[in-house]
């Protein structure tokens, strides 16, 4: 056991916590839930009879809601149905006790191309879903009910894959949207991502548990190029990455207030990446409960989280000012993972845009047990280093590593590997126990802490070209 303790704190992070202090402030009374009313309208009103598929009937109510701004109401036990086309104005209530059931049949869900092409679209190639919304404003999802997409290998199979995924439809897909509310609901077994919000404004994500263990590539929210979010009193089980920020959509992310949250996963808990093609600034975590999984209830996974917190630059794009602080860690095989590298991924015809830039990354009061044994390691580039990057007040007990033990030099710079934080693991755990840091320019360590549980024969650190 060693910690390391620094006596000053660099000025960004002062002026970090105070600027995230002022932007949480802001986000709470910007980022409003919807209140209003406006007439209901319920399937059974539009022709549907218990027992048949109720897509039809559902539109019909969400066309109906579009034309006075009013409600659709799903309040009498089970609706079965492929995708729903939201419309502006529209609230969708699945009532408590009822539920909406995604079609086990792949025909009932048709290919939604976006308008505006994404890297998204043409590197992954995923167009359908439960309920899809583009270019809509002052929409709503809500109600205490149950949406399940009982998207079981059975229903929709597939292989696991970091490219497209053709025959699995998300759950939820919103594109380009304004006033986004999604409250108090459970949503369970997508067939892929359970929900994506891409280039959305104004966004609150509140009261949702998410239970997303019944196929390959189960993210549980992915929030891409969105402004303005918050994300709060969530909690969020996945078979991958719990939540994920991207920028596959070429808009920056920005504005972000998560809190109060549970994110468990057998990948990342956190995450930003893969696709980093927009821009993440402004991000501030705080007040949750991070990491792997007390045992994996798909079979298809592992229980442990590959990384508690992984931030993955490798599209170009500028990650800068996220603040994250008062964080509960448990099993997670990497506690931290930063990455900064040159993939280069956009959409045909784009120029590759070069190593983008990973800074200003400020990791405090975050306590974890049951973690490693991999280590947390953090790695720039010969060419493009990481820079100001802080940790305070970190806490973490540790399991030892049972691999040989490997020195720095043993692993290249693993250009072009996939990158997660697995990405080291044909080599071996890595060369550090506590912190493994490669190409790094203003790293801050104040009361950083890894505890061994049991005897440990790597190193506590080690800083191969980085500066303090």
């Amino acid at each position: 056991m060693e910690t390391i303790r620094e006596g000053k704190e660099p000025s960004w992070c002062r002026e970090l916590k105070t600027n995230m202090a002022r932007m949480a402030q802001e986000l709470i009374k910007v980022v409003r839930e919807r209140t209003d009313g406006g007439p209901i309208f319920t399937p059974e009103e539009f022709g549907y009879q218990p027992g048949e598929t109720a897509t039809e009937a559902i539109q019909g109510a969400i066309e109906a809601a579009a034309e006075q701004g009013g409600i659709v109401r799903l309040g009498n036990g089970d609706y079965v149905s492929g995708t729903l086309v939201m419309r502006s104005g529209v609230c969708l209530e699945v009532r408590a006790g009822s539920r909406l059931l995604g079609s086990t049949d792949l025909r009932d869900y048709p290919e939604h191309h976006a308008a505006r092409l994404t890297v998204q679209d043409t590197s992954m190639g995923m167009h359908q879903s439960l309920l899809f919304a583009e270019g809509c404003e002052n929409i709503c999802l809500r109600g205490g009910g149950v949406i399940d997409g009982r998207g079981s290998p059975a229903h929709f199979p597939g292989e696991e894959t970091a490219q497209g995924t053709p025959g699995r439809p998300f759950l939820i897909r919103m594109i380009d949207c304004r006033n986004v509310h999604i409250a108090d609901l459970t949503m369970k077994d997508a067939a892929c991502w359970m929900q994506n919000y891409l280039n959305c404004e104004n966004l609150l994500l509140e009261g949702l548990t998410v239970r997303n263990h019944a196929n390959y590539n189960n993210d549980g929210m992915d929030i891409d190029g969105c402004r303005n979010v918050v994300i709060r009193n969530c909690r969020v089980s996945s078979g991958d990455d719990a939540l994920c920020f991207k920028g596959a959509g070429q808009r920056e992310l920005s504005r972000v207030l998560v809190e109060d949250c549970d994110f468990y996963s057998a990948c990342n808990a956190v995450k930003v990446g893969t696709d980093t093609q927009g821009d993440f600034r402004q991000v501030y975590i705080r007040r949750c409960r991070i990491g792997g999984l007390a045992e994996d209830p798909s079979g298809l996974k592992h229980a442990c989280a590959d990384s508690g917190i992984s931030l993955e630059m490798v599209d170009g794009g500028t990650l800068e000012n996220f603040l994250i602080e008062d964080i509960h860690m448990i099993r997670a095989w990497s506690p931290f993972f930063l990455r900064l590298e040159n993939r280069g991924r956009v959409k045909p015809g784009d120029p590759a845009p070069g190593p983008g830039t990973l800074r200003r990354v400020l990791f405090s009061d975050i306590r974890g047990r049951e973690t490693g044994p991999r280590g947390s390691y953090l790695l720039g580039i010969p060419e493009k280093p990481i820079e100001d990057i802080a940790f305070r007040r970190v806490l973490l007990r540790q399991e030892t590593s049972r691999r040989p033990v490997r020195k720095e030099k043993d692993f290249d710079e693993m250009r072009g590997v996939y990158p997660d934080a697995h990405m080291i693991d044909p080599v071996g755990d890595a060369p550090a126990y506590a912190l493994w840091a490669r190409h790094v320019r203003g790293l801050s360590l104040d009361g950083y802490e890894v505890i061994p549980e049991g005897k440990e024969r790597r190193p506590a650190y080690i800083f191969t070209d980085t500066e303090f």
